[in-house]
């Protein structure tokens, strides 16, 4: 093994610095420009890459104002506090993901965000242009792709249990009415999402884990899709529920369809159905599911799979009887120290692989290419919702890259036990 590894333009290894990763957090207390700030001296403090994350308090801790959920410490500036409050009011808005990717790899940093990575194409492409341009790094921090269900259905697929693939399922079900009425923090913005815009406004939960089945970017990609979204009523009746019909909340107004869902055909001739839903009483799902030419599988509500001549003919069988001897190698590795980390592991894992395919020179499970194709649903389906149904193509970011087949580099991970 050598003792040195080469990321860019710098060296790591026992006889070089070491290599620095700058997290932002909610640092930026809700200011886009200290946000910037921040880029700024992360990259004259000498830090490699930048690290951009955007969460929801309900993600992080319970909203409960008892001893054990509120910051103690005196000397603390938010003594007091309970930490769902303080999660809140340091959540990031989707519309900073961009330029603050874009200061830091004009700074000559890698830079790792939250999702969605983009709102509109016009700033898909910039992320990618940038990225070709500084030659660094432009990672969208998409969590579910690292799952151990999601993780497992890959390996199952890359190894051919399916056959051909045909047509998958899935999406963003999770109610989030109370989110959005939440008065501080994360609230206002995301509130405002749904007055101000219809379409798929968060593609990426459902839609990152099957791009990887489906090849996406690596000899296959999205050609075009078609949406259509229901009547708004979820918020409107909520609000009344919640703070009664003469209420400000009450007299709002949204244009966010309660449920939009989008059918995305591929170069490769298979269909991808993506549905999004945070306005409606429901318990929280992806709706994963992936059909091939020689069986199906599916993740909620519960996990299960039929194969074609190993499972009972019209019988699903439980997808754990497969664990053992198709889980993926990183979680096979991996699972014992994800214990205890967020969303069940799969935050670890993400965090591991993306230090990992850093510090080895490695192109990251989820390049610039992947996080702008996914991104583009939000203004694509958007799109299509105002014109009736009608077909969007989708940009080709990697300008005709995508038809040279390359391998997952998640793929190409051995298991050490």
């Amino acid at each position: 093994m050598s003792a040195s590894i080469q990321i860019a333009d710098r060296y790591v290894g026992r006889v070089h610095p070491p290599f620095i990763v700058a997290e932002m957090s909610g640092n930026h207390n809700q200011s886009l420009d200290r946000a910037l700030a921040i880029v700024d001296a992360a990259a004259d403090a000498g830090a490699h890459a930048v690290k951009l994350q955007t969460y929801t308090a309900d993600t992080m801790t319970i909203d409960l104002h008892e001893p054990e959920f509120c910051i103690a410490d005196p000397a603390s500036p938010w003594t007091g506090m309970s930490l769902y409050r303080l999660y809140a009011d340091a959540a990031t808005p989707w519309e900073w993901h961009v330029p603050v990717s874009l200061a830091a790899m004009e700074s000559g940093k890698h830079t790792a965000m939250e999702v969605p990575a983009a709102t509109s194409i016009e700033d898909c492409w910039k992320l990618v242009d940038t990225s070709e341009k500084t030659r660094r790094h432009c990672i969208m921090m998409e969590n579910c792709n690292y799952d151990k269900v999601e993780m497992m259905i890959l390996n199952m697929v890359k190894k051919g249990l399916f056959g051909e693939l045909l047509h998958a399922e899935c999406g963003y079900l999770h109610d989030l009415r109370g989110v959005k009425f939440d008065v501080q923090g994360e609230g206002a913005w995301r509130r405002a999402h749904s007055m101000t815009s219809n379409g798929d406004l968060y593609p990426t939960h459902g839609l990152g884990p099957i791009a990887q089945c489906f090849d996406i970017n690596r000899g296959n990609g999205f050609d075009y899709l078609v949406s259509a979204g229901t009547k708004t009523r979820g918020l409107h009746l909520y609000a009344l529920e919640q703070f009664g019909a003469g209420s400000e909340q009450a007299k709002e107004t949204y244009r966010l369809s309660d449920i939009v869902t989008t059918l995305i055909r591929t170069k490769n001739g298979e269909t991808i159905i993506v549905k999004h839903d945070t306005n409606s009483p429901r318990p929280y799902s992806r709706d994963i599911l992936v059909q091939g030419t020689k069986g199906i599988v599916r993740k909620y509500p519960e996990a299960k799979i039929y194969i074609e001549g190993k499972s009972e003919p019209h019988r699903w069988d439980p997808l754990d009887a497969y664990l053992q001897e198709h889980n993926h190698p990183i979680w096979a590795d991996l699972e014992e120290k994800s214990k205890g980390a967020g969303h069940g592991g799969m935050d670890f894992i993400e965090d591991y692989r993306l230090i990992q395919t850093l510090r080895k020179g490695l192109v990251p499970d989820m390049d610039v290419y992947d996080a702008a194709a996914i991104s583009a649903v939000t203004e694509l389906s958007g799109k299509s919702i105002r014109n009736d149904g009608e077909p969007q193509k989708f940009p080709d970011f990697t300008r005709g890259g995508w038809k040279t087949p390359r391998v997952l580099e998640a793929m190409r991970v051995e298991s050490e036990g």
